[in-house]
């Protein structure tokens, strides 16, 4: 193996604003070619911003960027391309032409070159060139095939097949992990190391603290928009991690509350949507937090949409205080008084676009109608304002457009808008991927005091033991269909794999 010495890459003294927020405040970060650097903080804490700035998306920032000593000018994503930084963020779909094949998405970027010099495009060369990096990175995807036709992992890994088909010293991955299963994210880490071992420098932001040991050499630690410190990472531990993220302990993250779990009121009955769900009955009772536990994949998103309205032809029923009927769109389950906080906030549970006083109260505007068809503005306001002080919203003011929110303020947003309407039957799916450990303390407190009130509450995710912690019964899915049924407080997580994996 031919020895390539490093480069370094520094930026120093890092700040910048947005309209009523500072987003980062003189902030240091340093890291070489050839390893894997976490950049870790609570949501809002700006590593996003940190490394927008870094790929040239933000060009207002102070403060240098300096690669070996010398300053890099960074002030577009062209500029950052030149000097070999290359980002992946975490919304994948965004950042890929659905109706394009793989190899024409790889090589968009010598797509957009070739036409600029207004040469014929050679498809067979593309595809040629594409299929080289795929088969570098041993991803088993033919460069030939729609994109629309891939998982969210095969996406991922045509983007990070993108950014190394140009020249590629430092490669960005934004919670690459989220959407993925553990064989996807065994895989994704393969990517890394190889990446690694050709001296590529990896800046890599997770929430899921457990897998930087796996995959890191380094960790920086930001909090409110500072830089907090920078160790190795065998020199650390999660708890030490969290201290640093949230600047004090994290106490029990599972709330315990007393609740009565009353009767049982909703009763599902062979639910199926001719694709992944198949025959799916279950019950619940009110102030029960139900779990449907599964990896990725499993169809417990499908199960949740299906209980919503939100898949067409779908066979079963649901009988909900002794009245039997079929969500057959989400408006009939809104009427029902069925809320829904989907796994993919940004593209079905949120107006990305729009503030957060629309955001709140848009699933319940009839409640702000006067004289039978205006709204009243400032009653709006008033109860956004409630809302927002309730959740522990981390924003400037009401007007924020979500964008400009971190992923967990935005989460905070797509709860919070479903209990301004007070529905009965609340169903979440994965409602903490992609949210750090002080956010998700505040989800887990804001679902448990739901299931308080009396509330049935349905609780999908693929993180075992947020299955443990929040629910009082679990159903396993697998394939689509119920695997086996368990009390949480008597099973353990190595069960509730077990049955998730297809024990039986």
């Amino acid at each position: 193996m031919i020895y390539m010495a490093p480069t370094e890459l520094k930026m120093e003294n890092i700040s910048i604003s947005f309209p009523g927020v500072k987003a980062l405040d003189e902030v240091d970060f340093k890291m070489e070619t050839g390893s894997v650097h976490a950049l870790i903080g609570a949501n809002g804490a700006g590593k996003s911003t940190l490394m927008k700035v870094l790929s040239g998306a933000y060009s207002h920032y102070t403060g240098e960027i300096l690669i070996d000593d010398k300053i890099a000018k960074i002030r577009s994503p062209k500029d950052a391309k030149k000097h070999g930084i290359q980002i992946v963020y975490q919304e994948v779909d965004t950042a890929l032409i659905p109706y394009l094949t793989v190899g024409e998405n790889i090589m968009l970027n010598n797509l957009v070159q070739d036409m600029d010099k207004k040469q014929w495009v050679s498809y067979s060369s593309i595809h040629q060139k594409a299929t080289g990096i795929l088969q570098k990175l041993d991803i088993q995807v033919s460069s030939k095939q729609l994109v629309s036709s891939l998982t969210l992992a095969e996406k991922q890994m045509v983007l990070i097949a993108r950014a190394i088909s140009k020249e590629c010293k430092f490669l960005i991955l934004d919670e690459p992990t989220a959407p993925l299963s553990q064989g996807e994210t065994d895989k994704l880490f393969q990517i890394v190391r190889q990446l690694q071992e050709q001296n590529v420098g990896i800046i890599f932001i997770s929430h899921r603290l457990v897998e930087l040991f796996d995959i890191c050499d380094e960790i920086t630690v930001m909090r409110n928009g500072k830089f907090i410190s920078r160790d190795t990472i065998k020199s650390i531990s999660i708890n030490q991690i969290v201290e640093k993220m949230l600047g004090k302990k994290l106490d029990e993250q599972f709330p315990k509350m007393e609740k009565i779990i009353g009767e049982t009121v909703l009763t599902v009955s062979h639910l199926s949507d001719n694709k992944k769900v198949k025959d799916v009955s279950f019950t619940a009772k009110t102030g029960e937090i139900i779990g449907l536990a599964g990896l990725v994949g499993a169809g417990k998103t499908e199960i949740c949409k299906a209980l919503f309205g939100a898949t067409e032809k779908v066979k079963g029923t649901i009988t909900y205080k002794d009245k039997t009927f079929k969500n057959k769109n989400p408006k009939q389950a809104v009427a029902r008084r069925f809320a829904f906080v989907p796994e993919e906030r940004r593209k079905e549970g949120i107006l990305v676009s729009e503030n957060v006083r629309i955001n709140l109260t848009s699933s319940h505007l009839k409640h702000f109608l006067q004289l039978g068809s205006f709204l009243n503005f400032k009653k709006e306001a008033t109860v956004a304002k409630e809302m927002v002080g309730k959740l522990d919203v981390k924003t400037p003011n009401i007007e924020t457009k979500l964008e400009n929110l971190s992923g967990g303020n935005q989460q905070k947003i797509a709860i919070g808008k479903w209990l301004i309407a007070d529905a009965d039957v609340y169903i979440f799916d994965e409602p903490t991927k992609g949210v750090d450990v002080g956010s998700k303390k505040d989800i887990f407190t804001l679902i448990s005091g739901l299931a308080k009130e009396g509330k049935t509450i349905i609780y999908a995710s693929s993180e075992l033991v947020e299955i443990i912690g929040i629910t009082d019964r679990a159903y396993v899915i697998y394939d689509g269909q119920i695997a086996k049924e368990l009390q949480t407080n008597k099973t353990t997580e190595q069960e509730l794999l077990y049955y998730s994996t297809g024990g039986q």
